[in-house]
Order: C-alpha cells, then sequence, then structure tokens
C-alpha cells in the first residue's frame, strides 16, 4: 500500500515542481546537445585559421622570405662564403652619409606631417560626425595616405615640376620664378613636400580616433573642479593624447624612412637616402661586386624599422587603456 501511494505521488511531486516526464526524457538529449558544442567552436576556429590561409602564403611568400634573402645575403661575399666585411662597408662616408640623410628627411616630415595633420584634427572635431566636412576629409585622407610612388611624383612634375602646370602660369601671369636658385623639387630637401602629401592624410587617419575618445566628462569634471580649458589640455587631455600623438609620429617617421618609388623617380641618380643607396649597389654599371652590401644595408634598415615599430606598439599598448 505504501508502494502504491509513493508510486502515485511522484508523479505528482514532478508535476508540482513544474517538471514533466516529457521533459524529464528530453533532457538526455539537450546535455548531448551542450557536450556537442565545444565541437563546433573547435570547428569554427579550425575554420578561421584555414581562412587565414592566403593572407598567410601572401606573407611568407612576399615578405619574410624576401626579406630573409635579403638580409642573408649582407653575411656572404660574392662566391657564396660567410663574411663580415659587408657590415664594415655601412661605415663608408657614402653609406653613412645615406643613412644620415634618410634619418633627417623622415624626422623632418613626421615632425610637419604630425603638427600638420594634428591641427587639422582639432579642426575637424568642431564639426559634426557624419557632416559633408567630416566625410570629405575622412575620406580624402583615407585615398591621399595611399598616393604616392610614381603616380606621385608625376603628379608633383606636371604641376610644379620646372615646366609644370603652376611654375608656368606663375612665371608667365606673376613674374615669379620658384626655381630661381635652383631646381629644388629634384634633389633631396624637395622631397619633403611630396612627402607631406602622404604624410599628412596619414596622421588625420591615426590620430583623430584619439581624439574622438576623449570623454566630455573629464572637461566638464575639470571645470566643476575650478580647472580652465588650458587647465584640461594641461593635466588631462594633453597627457591621455600625448602617447597617441608620439605614436602616430613613429608611424609616420617609419613611413617616410621606407619610402623608395617616390624618391626613386624624382630625385634620380642622387644617392643620399638608404633606398636609393641600395638600389645603386644592385644595378650599378660603374662600380661592380657591391650586391651584396645592399644586404647589410637592408638589415640596417631593418633594424631602425624594428626599433620603431616596437616603440609604437608600446605606446599603441598605453593608448589603449583609457580607451576601453
Amino acid at each position: 500500500m505504501t508502494e502504491t501511494i509513493t508510486g502515485a505521488a511522484a508523479p505528482a511531486v514532478g508535476a508540482a515542481a513544474g517538471v514533466s516526464d516529457t521533459e524529464t526524457r528530453r533532457q538526455p538529449s539537450s546535455s548531448r546537445r551542450v557536450a556537442a558544442r565545444p565541437r563546433k567552436r573547435r570547428r569554427t576556429g579550425a575554420a578561421a585559421l584555414l581562412g587565414l590561409t592566403p593572407f598567410a602564403f601572401c606573407v611568407v611568400v612576399f615578405l619574410a622570405v624576401p626579406t630573409v634573402v635579403a638580409v642573408a645575403s649582407g653575411f656572404v661575399d660574392g662566391q657564396g662564403r660567410f663574411t663580415l666585411s659587408n657590415l664594415t662597408g655601412l661605415a663608408e662616408p657614402a653609406i653613412a652619409g645615406s643613412f644620415f640623410g634618410a634619418f633627417w628627411l623622415s624626422a623632418v616630415t613626421a615632425v610637419v606631417g604630425a603638427l600638420a595633420g594634428a591641427a587639422l584634427c582639432f579642426a575637424m572635431l568642431g564639426a559634426r560626425q557624419g557632416g559633408v566636412a567630416r566625410s570629405l576629409v575622412d575620406s580624402a585622407s583615407s585615398v591621399l595616405a595611399q598616393f604616392g610612388g610614381v603616380m606621385l611624383a608625376f603628379a608633383f612634375i606636371a604641376t610644379i615640376g620646372a615646366q609644370g602646370l603652376v611654375t608656368v602660369l606663375l612665371r608667365t601671369v606673376a613674374h615669379v620664378n620658384i626655381y630661381e636658385n635652383g631646381v629644388w623639387l629634384y634633389t633631396v630637401p624637395g622631397l619633403i613636400l611630396p612627402y607631406l602629401y602622404f604624410q599628412i592624410p596619414l596622421m588625420v587617419i591615426t590620430f583623430m580616433p584619439a581624439l574622438e575618445g576623449l570623454r566630455p566628462q573629464w572637461l566638464e569634471a575639470t571645470a566643476t573642479l575650478g580647472g580652465s580649458r588650458w587647465t584640461y589640455w594641461r593635466r588631462v587631455g594633453g597627457p591621455i593624447l600625448l602617447p597617441s600623438f608620439l605614436g602616430s609620429l613613429l608611424l609616420l617617421f617609419a613611413n617616410a624612412f621606407s619610402s623608395y618609388a617616390t624618391a626613386a623617380a624624382l630625385v634620380g641618380q642622387a644617392n643620399n637616402i638608404v633606398s636609393l643607396q641600395i638600389r645603386q649597389a644592385l644595378i650599378s654599371e660603374t662600380v661592380l661586386g657591391r650586391a651584396n652590401l645592399a644586404g647589410a644595408m637592408a638589415l640596417g634598415m631593418l633594424l631602425v624599422m624594428v626599433v620603431v615599430m616596437v616603440a609604437y606598439s608600446a605606446l599603441v599598448r598605453r593608448t589603449a587603456r583609457w580607451q576601453r
């Protein structure tokens, strides 16, 4: 009798708890579905890694392998034997001068481009988000930051070259000769203007998100505590933006230091920057047997780029702390 009551009471207890017999039978299959989810995630992760294969292939074939081959060639002589004589060649006055010229050109264009780009970013803070002016600046910066090489050199030659459109108009209409003291466009200092053409838009792209990350509440809190706008920029906004500004400055330096095509098209046979000195060592018809020295110069450029990009990554990580 007791067993009958207990058996009859069990469904009632289950019903009182809100769990039906059908739901009880379904629980094992639900458990199996929950257990199967990690496998699905693992398959998704494998598919994502498989999707990166084309990118990894391009990086290895067109970046890693050429870099290793170029650097390794700096440690062998013409007969393929190991030597360190190519590294000592970096101390030659012409090669050391080309490194100095590249540093000088990159530093000047980076500083001027960073200051001009930051000023443009501050000016655009007053523009409406998604407005016409803001959209035009963002679009133009995205395009012009990638506009370089032979196309940029041709644009400057056709515009302000020795017989360019603007040069001829200034000479015939305004009687102003911008090349009265020499054709400066085809010299290393003349590269500053073409380089700024893509340095300033690159600064806008990299620095504008940092400015947009400044929260209005910080300015309001400074004003509540009795601080002025100058106090806000000196104590709050400036220190927060400084790592981002320095990181963008390093990125502009690396961008200018690694540029080649624009300088090669404008400067021509002058070898006052290291990228052109590498070309001279590889294709010179008057000084032979210096191809392996180009590998040593490439190693020097690579070391400079590694130092700059490590510093840039450290500054980006520091900036990301307050952007979360």
